[in-house]
């Protein structure tokens, strides 16, 4: 008695027909398609075993249905992009998403290498520097004017000297009597500290930190021996090629302050009315 040989499904004799084999199963052409083939995203009908069956991401296309959403060119062996679940090939996916070269005005096609600047971009060969044009690719450049330099010329073209070093200033520079330096080489003429931020003052066209120049040309007081900075509206009391701060030009005895007030001097003392009539 011959074997029987049926679909593994329905149990129809598969003798003599198209069957499919599926986890080594026989399936006949009708129940395969029923139960595995998938359905073409563009049609709508099943991708039947006759036909070739393309995928992408879990979405499946008949061979004659997979194209281009918007020119409808067969994207079979073509490359393609995806926007919004529509695909797309380059052409059309270029024109519709991809940027304009700021300099060529032409599509940067996807895949293609792009240079990016505060929202505008370049094809990787256009990206160059005005005065050389050389391309920048991943170098430092700066801006000027809406064109592009690469340091070195930026430098030879735009930057001013440093006053000190005599080095072009590409940032962070300070201007001090109308004349550029670089911060790290506008410092105190007596310690080297930088001055850049902070309160200075010059005594024969040098700079000096405070600190420097109260140390080296400051008047001292005659009460507390410090310096008498004079700057910043500090005010004292100048008698006799002495000077006291306010706060210290007080009575010897009794300290009260004398300033606005008559005083008399006892040697290198100053003592109020009240505390000098015993002199």
């Amino acid at each position: 008695m011959t074997e029987r040989f049926d679909c593994h499904h329905c149990n129809e004799s598969l003798f003599g027909k198209k069957y499919i084999l599926k986890e080594e199963n026989p399936h006949c052409v009708a129940c395969f398609e029923e139960l595995y083939a998938n359905t073409c995203e563009e049609c709508g009908t099943t991708i039947g075993c006759d036909c070739k069956d393309l995928s992408y991401k879990d979405r499946h296309w008949h061979e004659g249905c997979f194209h281009c959403s918007q020119c409808k060119s067969s994207l079979v062996d073509k490359p393609f992009a995806a926007k919004e679940e529509q695909l797309l090939c380059t052409d059309c996916y270029s024109n519709e998403y991809s940027s304009k070269c700021q300099e060529c005005k032409k599509t940067i096609m996807p895949g293609t290498r792009k240079m990016e600047y505060k929202g505008s971009s370049w094809h990787e060969t256009c990206f160059i520097c005005q005065r050389c044009q050389q391309p920048i690719g991943t170098k430092s450049f700066i801006p000027k004017d809406s064109q592009n330099f690469c340091v070195p010329c930026y430098e030879k073209q735009y930057a001013l000297q440093c006053v000190q070093c005599k080095k072009p200033i590409t940032m962070g520079g300070v201007t001090y009597r109308d004349q550029p330096w670089h911060k790290e080489c506008f410092v105190c003429t007596a310690c080297k500290k930088q001055l850049s931020g902070q309160r200075f003052t010059a005594r024969d066209e040098f700079a000096y930190c405070l600190t420097c120049f109260c140390d080296l040309y400051a008047k001292k007081c005659a009460g507390c021996t410090n310096p008498i900075s004079g700057l910043g509206g500090t005010k004292y009391i100048s008698f006799e090629e002495r000077q006291w701060h306010n706060d210290c030009f007080n009575c010897k005895k009794c300290s009260l302050s004398l300033v606005g007030r008559g005083f008399l001097t006892e040697r290198d003392d100053i003592l109020c009315p009240d505390c000098g009539k015993d002199i």
